[in-house]
């Protein structure tokens, strides 16, 4: 046991320079007799975000008044359509979502995945920065410039909400990340701006009813109305569906296809505009306040997307989301609706689709008028249920199919008095009941058939997804 043991010892102690060589030539060897072996790859560096307080330690208020100030510049600003707030709400949304998604640990920008989209401002990773603040600056700079025509009035309520949301976030804070901050959200909102220039629909309020657009004349097209929503005898913005989408699935969508024009009782044409005249006359109360409580006539409210921007902002409140779920609704929601009044408007004028009036006066009853005036633009789909759709989608994907929500977006307006209705806040168990019932709405409505409608609700629900299907996380 002894002898082992010293051997094992001056084993140990034997000067490395004596097997040295031979180590050498082995390795020489080996190394002749095999393939040469690439360098593995370098590690993927792990991303550095900036210091600051996550979103999650915030609750939502910053994002819903930014949301609720959104919707009162879209209702106070005359001659709106729903068009260009459409267009409006998919910016401010992702505005709110790239100003603080650096304060999101699970997410990142989606500016990368969008159509067309140039490279962005970036947060310094060694600074530290204020989520609240930069969204603040953000959505003051981009709403001021979305909405370059809105009277004065409204600018100064934009300031001021701005300042306030800016003492109550940065009172506390060091003046260099108040600065910071704020230079951050505005820089993002810049350039979320000027490539907005670029979509097709900039300063689209110029020239919402263009006069060298020629209205199709086949057999069952569109007609502007004599007594519509607008006096204007025009169709609403007829190459909207050329611009730009957010999402590029949403740039490819296949057109559905209308049911043939036919006048003959036993054609299914005939039989979707004698079921809106036949309903027509049979509307309950209950029919008539669906009817209203989702017209969302552009030139008293913030719009039919405005309806859907609020219900994303009830959901927020309703749930009492963190900032960080608030921002990610607001953005799948403005840009969700955004994408379908694109596809909408394009399936609207790729056929000029009449509307029921239309066919009911010449065909079943002439002295016959809707429960609600027509808009200035073609029936088939329905905007109303695309857009509804899309953002039922969206909705379901954060919050789950089932909600306890209460839709007031038009609590406090007063009676209709020539149509003898009240506005009364809606209840609903899921999103999607949200979005069935808008799309009835306009059958109650008298200007959309079920066809409209149901295709309408189809298509939503495709867009709605392709915004889910963004990469959000990391």
């Amino acid at each position: 046991m002894k002898a082992t043991r010293l051997r094992n010892k001056n084993r140990a102690v034997l000067p490395l320079w004596g097997w040295l060589p031979g180590l050498v030539w082995l390795i020489r060897v080996l190394y002749s007799c095999s393939p040469a072996t690439p360098d593995p790859p370098a590690p993927a560096p792990t991303p550095v975000f900036p210091a600051g307080t996550p979103t999650t330690s915030f609750n939502a208020d910053m994002a819903v008044k930014w949301g609720q100030m959104a919707l009162l510049v879209t209702a106070r600003t005359p001659a709106n359509t729903p068009t260009y707030a459409s267009r409006a709400f998919g910016y401010l949304g992702l505005a709110m979502y790239e100003t603080t998604v650096y304060g999101i640990s699970t997410h990142q920008s989606l500016i990368p995945q969008l159509n067309a989209a140039a490279a962005f401002p970036r947060p310094k990773t060694d600074s530290v920065y204020s989520w609240p603040l930069a969204l603040n600056a953000g959505q003051a700079y981009l709403l001021k410039n979305l909405y370059e025509h809105t009277p004065p009035a409204n600018k100064t309520s934009i300031d001021s909400l701005e300042n306030r949301l800016q003492r109550t976030y940065g009172d506390t804070l060091e003046p260099a990340i108040v600065a910071r901050s704020v230079a951050f959200g505005r820089a993002v909102a810049a350039a979320l701006f000027e490539w907005s220039k670029s979509d097709g629909g900039y300063q689209g309020y110029k020239d919402p009813f263009p006069v060298d657009y020629k209205l199709a004349t086949a057999p069952g097209s569109w007609v502007p109305p004599f007594d519509g929503q607008v006096a204007v005898r025009r169709a609403l913005h007829p190459r909207w569906g050329a611009n730009r989408t957010f999402a590029p699935r949403n740039s490819t969508l296949t057109m559905p296809v209308p049911a043939a024009y036919a006048t003959s009782s036993s054609s299914d044409y005939y039989k979707l505009y004698n079921a809106v005249y036949t309903k027509s006359k049979q509307l309950t109360q209950e029919d008539k306040e669906i009817a209203i409580w989702w017209s969302d006539d552009p030139s008293q409210t913030f719009t039919p997307p405005g309806h859907s921007y609020n219900l994303a902002s009830i959901t927020v409140k309703t749930t009492k989301a963190d900032l960080g779920k608030a921002v990610e609704t607001f953005a799948r929601v403005g840009m969700a609706v955004a994408d379908a009044f694109i596809n909408c408007w394009k399936c609207k004028y790729t056929y000029s689709n009449e509307r029921p009036s239309t066919f009911i006066q010449a065909n079943i009853d002439k002295t016959w008028f809707p429960f609600w005036p027509e808009p200035p633009f073609p029936g088939f789909s329905s905007g109303h249920a695309t857009q509804s759709a899309a953002t039922a989608t969206v909705l379901s994907e954060l919050y789950g199919e089932t909600i306890n929500l209460v839709d007031d977006s038009h609590q406090g307006r007063p009676r209709d008095t020539f149509r003898g209705v009240d506005f009364k806040n809606r209840s609903f168990a899921s999103f999607w009941a949200t979005a069935e019932e808008s799309a009835y709405s306009r059958f109650l409505g008298g200007i959309h058939t079920q066809q409209d409608n149901e295709v309408g609700l189809k298509e939503g629900k495709t867009i709605g997804n392709n915004i889910n299907q963004l990469l959000w996380l990391k």
